[in-house]
């Protein structure tokens, strides 16, 4: 198992994990990630919704007229 302090559990699989309402989520993968911030819309499983966002950079303007 590993801990990211700014992210997900990774847990060597299978895994099967108890969500608070009784359901069974479960997965076959070698290592699955976890999601810790409860941001992730496959929860309990990550998806990086915990990673800051950023923009684009915008094309520089063309200030010649």
């Amino acid at each position: 198992m590993s801990v990211d302090p700014q992210g997900p559990v990774l847990v060597e699989g299978p895994v099967e994990i108890v969500l608070d309402d009784g359901t069974v989520a479960r997965s076959d993968r070698f290592v699955v990630a976890v999601c810790t911030c409860r941001r992730s819309r496959t929860y309990p499983w990550c998806d990086t919704s915990h990673r800051p966002r950023r923009r684009a950079a915008s094309p520089p303007e063309d200030r010649n007229p």
